[in-house]
């Protein structure tokens, strides 16, 4: 009864798909700043640069650069889960930046239905809502982990191994320099447990 119960209250409280819920948001969190930092790309850095200095950014064409390596690379890092947590800073910084440049001024919402004519819908300018759920997903990836199939997951792997390889090295040399004839009265505190 006890396992059936146990096996309720695991149900309930965290389902068995969990674990695998930060893949779709890694794959549209890193396609999507792969796809822009591709657009600005195949534009030409120079013409992002141009809207830049348009807007008072100092330095514009390093800022370009750098706004498309980071949304180029930041992105492939967040589809692959490499790196999560470094990556997100620079990425989070690139969206507050556009969020207070470019979208504050047009409100909440990303879709504002201006006209539907014979071509069909027109749209006006895009609001800050899309800026706000990237910054939540590239957040739940830092706190709740990049999941499974994640090079995170490999590296974190390798140092736990490494450290209980260590740990390991390191009681053997302790048993090693505990001397046999010695009874257990003699041993430190906690040392006949380890």
């Amino acid at each position: 009864m006890k396992m059936l119960s146990d096996f309720v209250l695991k149900l309930l409280t965290r389902s068995p798909m969990a674990r695998w819920s930060p893949i779709p948001v890694r794959l549209i969190v890193g396609y999507g700043f792969m796809q822009h930092g591709y657009a600005k790309l195949s534009r030409g850095p120079g013409m992002f640069a141009a809207i830049l200095q348009g807007m008072g950014v100092p330095a514009p064409h390093f800022l370009a650069w750098l706004t498309v390596l980071t949304e180029l690379l930041g992105g492939l890092a967040v589809l692959l889960g490499a790196f999560v947590t470094i990556a997100s800073v620079p990425m989070t910084a690139v969206l507050l930046v556009a969020m207070f440049k470019v979208h504050l001024p047009y409100g909440f919402s990303s879709i504002k239905l201006v006209a539907v004519t014979a071509t069909g819908a027109k749209f006006g300018p895009v609001g800050y809502e899309i800026i706000l759920l990237y910054i939540v997903c590239i957040a739940a990836l830092v706190i709740g982990g990049s999941g499974p199939f994640a090079i995170d997951g490999l590296v974190r792997k390798r140092f736990e191994d490494a450290n209980k390889y260590q740990q390991l090295c390191l009681r053997q040399e302790m048993e090693a320099t505990i001397p046999r004839e010695v009874g257990h009265d003699y041993l430190p505190f906690g040392a006949q447990w380890m």
